[in-house]
């Protein structure tokens, strides 16, 4: 072969050293790895051909120890696979992290395992014989992101590291997360115009289908050594014509460092013979040029230390879909090799390795007599040598030899025209049995014009979209998906119960009583009646957790609401807990139960540097409404008494005004006093309020909804603050000090000025009758308007006067004025004043006429004359009373005279009308409140 490549070198080009350095450095790869005493086994991710071969070379063979390319901190968890159904994923999961960039967390790392990949083979081998040991030698999960492009600044990622790729990603695609994904063998070319070339003359239009076509399907039947050498070879080729990028290459060499110099340490340690050793590897990595390639390779890397980040390690369950999307592949590839092991499995009568208790197998499990047999009738295998010799040229003739003429297989390919017909009726296509016919000549026509023996799933598949498809799709799925499904469908795996983590196990314990499968996928309808069967109320609280902490879907409440102070009677779930089991396992990375992570979380979201006051009361009611904690409920609520004072802003207070609220409802209907937080926070919030108040009229960027909530906090929480000692007079002070430009603010204004009494009802209508007869002013009365409305807030009171003042503007505002300004109206009340909107329709439906005929003679209150009142006179009863009341109580007279400003002295006796009847004839209200409150005492 060194001859064959050094003519082809002179012949395609100038002279024998242009290709000379890549051709024959082809060779001397897979020379340097066939003869390496510790047996190189390279393999191609989710290859069937790679999982036969392996099978096959595992029962030839019978390694005693199986070194395999997996980060080598996953082995523990490899056990657990027996009781999961495939495909999973290995799963390294880390939240706090320490030696990372922070913006990296979570940290996560998931290399996926199916039954038709070669690294399951030998996993299933190592674990069930006896005497066989498993060592898994790649870099951990810790030196996977310490060796991240990102450190480097580079987009490109490590060399078996993919990102998932959205494009492709359907709803099951998302199984993996945003996990690094590490797998065994990605094999795929690196130089975009390499591939570009492949495509092409091989007439595919995909890397998956290029490698089962001329790749797969060849190596399905070689034997044990054409098969490395062609992989080898495979795995140079790419290698030697990848791009140059520094980083890359330097990421690959590590690895094969890393794992070679494990190898030895383990063969040092053990005194284990090479010979009994079968490395497992990519085959891009086999072909290695690195110093420390081999046993005899030299010892001069060091391993760096793993960071302080603590990792945690489980089982999430994968899919053929989530595999595609993480790597790239073509989608329902994976599942076409699913296809193509179970048919190579049953031509090739190789008896694959599963694990024992395998879920989800198809295999039967033999008995303990028939596993006896089969034992006695392996063919033993005779020891390999220390130093083998070179391995025969099987290169030479592989390359040479025809492609084999396989007969078509008329069943098969029958049996798929057919099904795919009746799928397509099944999803409302008008496909018939001509269709069919179509279908299978079209395969044949398309397999003919692109040099294939026999159509591929691949050439099935165009032809099925090309004779059914046609211009529409009547269904949710178009008949690409529709194949995919019929060639063995995305298959998703399972993870058993045995295998989840003690968060996982638990959660299903507590929700054993409603008898749900929860481990199956789907929707699951869930009914409690709390009020006859009270131990429900433990599913209630667990299903109201993990509403709160899983992603939307898992727990969706049908029937019933929890809110504070109130008890759930019966309650409807839709849950899809097996839907979602890796969100489910990825919460156990975090504590041991559900409350445990809702208190880290909630503590996290608290102690956040970009936390709110308004987050941190947020924080303290879901403590309070899902683990009814009153400890960490007041160490929350102390937390946010600390952000609000160091707040600067007013952005939040509409938040807080609304959960402040809340929570004194709460605290006051079931407690017996206020905890010394919420005290705290009033008192505080009071004064802060008033400080940031005169600012936040002024302030552009402060909105009218968050000065009307700083204002609603004052007034509404104004008793309160002051039973606990805040003076009233700051906020006069802070309202005195106010004034705003922007019109709406003024009104705003104006509502608070009439709330402290500082302007009566009668002067704020006089203001509001100037402003509709100042032309001038016209345009920006409806601003006023809005903030009239935003009033109702801090001074509900105040509902009818804005009844008044809106249908006085509709009287009164011109079309031009009036038109353009109600939607503004309407989206204001949507946005920021949906919860004012009911005081207003109440308030109008209280003042307007009820029935049509009543509109003709109805005359609004606020026009209506009032009759004069009557001065009492002090010669009548009333007035004979009220007088020798004063008269018994000179001092509270003379009080109450000093606060209403009156002056004057006590009349004598000569006088003819008593000063004390004059007071109370002209403050009659006055002194029927005094006379109440005497006569009370």
């Amino acid at each position: 072969m060194r001859g064959q490549l050094r003519e082809a070198a002179a012949t395609f080009a100038d002279g024998p050293d242009a290709l000379e350095s890549i051709l024959l450095g082809l060779v001397d790869d897979v020379d340097r790895a066939a003869g390496e005493p510790l047996e190189i086994f390279p393999v191609c991710h989710h290859s069937p051909a790679s999982a036969i071969a392996m099978a096959r070379r595992l029962r030839q063979k019978q390694p005693k120890v199986v070194y395999l390319e997996l980060c080598e901190d996953m082995a523990p968890l490899l056990t657990e696979l027996r009781n999961c159904r495939l495909p999973v994923a290995v799963q390294a999961f880390a939240t706090d992290v320490d030696g990372f960039p922070p913006e990296w967390s979570p940290l996560s790392v998931v290399a996926p395992v199916t039954e038709a990949s070669a690294e399951y083979q030998a996993i299933a081998y190592a674990l069930d014989t006896p005497g066989v040991e498993l060592v898994l030698v790649d870099r951990s999960s810790d030196h996977v992101f310490q060796w991240d492009a990102r450190r480097s600044q580079s987009d490109d990622p490590a060399a078996d590291a993919g990102e998932p790729d959205t494009s492709a990603a359907d709803e099951e695609a998302a199984l993996h997360g945003d996990a690094v994904g590490v797998e065994i063998g990605d094999l795929r070319p690196r130089f975009a115009e390499l591939e570009e070339h492949l495509l092409r003359h091989g007439k595919v239009r995909h890397w998956s289908e290029w490698w089962h076509q001329y790749v797969e399907l060849p190596l399905g039947d070689g034997d044990h050594d054409t098969y490395r050498q062609v992989m080898f070879l495979i795995g140079s080729l790419f290698r030697r014509l990848a791009p140059g990028d520094p980083h890359r290459v330097r990421v690959d060499e590590d690895r094969e460092r890393y794992m070679w110099t494990r190898m030895r340490e383990h063969l040092a340690a053990t005194g284990t013979d090479p010979a009994d050793c079968l490395y497992v590897c990519g085959a891009f990595h086999a072909a290695s040029r690195v110093e420390e390639f081999g046993v005899h390779g030299t010892d001069t890397y060091r391993i760096s230390p793993r960071t302080a980040t603590t990792w945690q390690y489980g089982l999430i369950p994968s899919s053929h879909a989530a595999i595609e999307a993480q790597f790239g592949l073509a989608a329902g590839s994976v599942s076409i090799a699913a296809t193509v092991w179970a048919k190579n499995v049953k031509r090739t009568r190789v008896e694959p390795y599963r694990l024992e208790g395998q879920a989800g197998q198809t295999g039967t499990k033999k008995t303990k007599a028939q596993k006896g047999k089969a034992q006695k009738t392996a063919p033993a295998t005779a020891p390999a040598p220390a130093t083998p010799a070179p391995a025969s040229d099987k290169l030479t003739g592989f390359l040479r030899q025809p492609p084999v003429l396989d007969r078509l297989d008329e069943t098969e390919l029958l049996g798929w025209s057919v099904e795919i017909v009746r799928a397509a009726r099944r999803n409302g296509y008008l496909a018939s049995t001509a269709d069919a016919i179509a279908v299978f000549e079209t395969s044949i026509l398309l397999a003919g014009m692109r040099d294939r023996a026999k159509p591929t799933p691949y050439d099935f598949q165009d032809a099925a979209v090309t004779c059914i498809e046609k211009d529409t799709v009547p269904g949710r799925r178009d008949v690409r998906r529709l194949v995919e499904i019929m060639m063995g469908g995305d298959r998703i795996g399972k993870v058993g119960y045995d295998a989840l983590p003690p968060l996982a196990r638990d959660v299903h314990d507590r929700l054993a009583p409603l008898n749900l499968k929860l481990q199956q996928r789907g929707v699951q309808r869930a009914l409690l009646d709390i009020a006859s069967r009270p131990e429900l109320q433990q599913c209630s609280d667990v299903l109201w957790i993990l509403r709160y902490l899983m992603p939307h879907g898992t727990a969706r409440p049908i029937m019933g609401e929890r809110t504070l102070g109130e008890r759930p009677i019966q309650e409807s779930w839709d849950v899809a807990l097996g839907t979602h089991q890796r969100a489910l396992i990825e919460l156990g990375y975090e504590g041991v139960s559900i409350e445990q992570v809702l208190e880290q979380r909630l503590r996290r979201t608290a102690y956040d540097p970009q936390a709110t006051a308004a987050t941190v009361l947020k924080a303290v009611e879901d403590a309070t409404l899902y683990l009814r904690s009153r400890r960490l409920a007041d160490e929350l609520g102390t937390r946010a008494l600390e952000v609000l004072s160091a707040e600067r802003s007013v952005d939040g207070a509409p938040e807080v005004l609304r959960r402040v609220r809340r929570l004194l409802a709460y605290y006051r209907t079931s407690e017996p006093v206020l905890p010394p937080w919420i005290e705290s926070f009033v008192k505080t919030g009071y004064a802060h309020y008033c400080t940031l108040l005169p600012t936040a009229f002024t302030d552009d960027d402060a909105t009218v909804r968050q000065v009307s909530a700083m204002l609603g906090f004052l007034f509404s929480m104004e008793s309160l603050a002051l039973s606990l000692g805040c003076d009233r007079t700051q906020l006069e002070l802070a309202v005195a000090q106010s004034h705003p430009r922007d019109p709406s603010k003024t009104a705003l204004l104006w509502a608070a000025q009439q709330q402290l009494g500082h302007l009566s009802r009668t002067d704020l209508r006089a203001r509001c009758d100037e402003l509709l007869a100042n032309p001038m002013v016209l345009p920006a009365y409806p601003r006023y308007l809005s903030g009239f409305v935003q009033a109702l807030e801090p001074v509900p009171g105040l509902t009818d006067f804005v009844v008044e003042a809106v249908s006085n503007a509709f009287a009164r505002l011109p079309d031009t004025v009036l038109l353009p300004w109600l939607p503004t109206l309407i989206t204001t009340l949507r946005s920021g004043g949906a919860e004012l909107a009911p005081l207003l329709i109440r308030e109008a439906g209280r003042i307007f006429p009820g029935r049509l005929p009543a509109l003709d003679a109805w005359v609004p209150p606020w026009q209506a004359q009032p009759e004069p009142e009557a001065v009492p006179s002090a010669a009548g009863a009333d007035g004979d009373r009220r007088s020798a009341l004063l008269v018994a109580h000179p001092a509270t007279c003379d009080a109450v005279a000093d606060l209403l400003g009156c002056d004057g002295t006590w009349a004598t006796e000569d006088s003819h009308h008593p000063a004390g009847a004059a007071l109370a004839g002209r403050h009659p209200d006055t002194a029927v409140a005094l006379e109440a409150l005497l006569t009370g005492a």
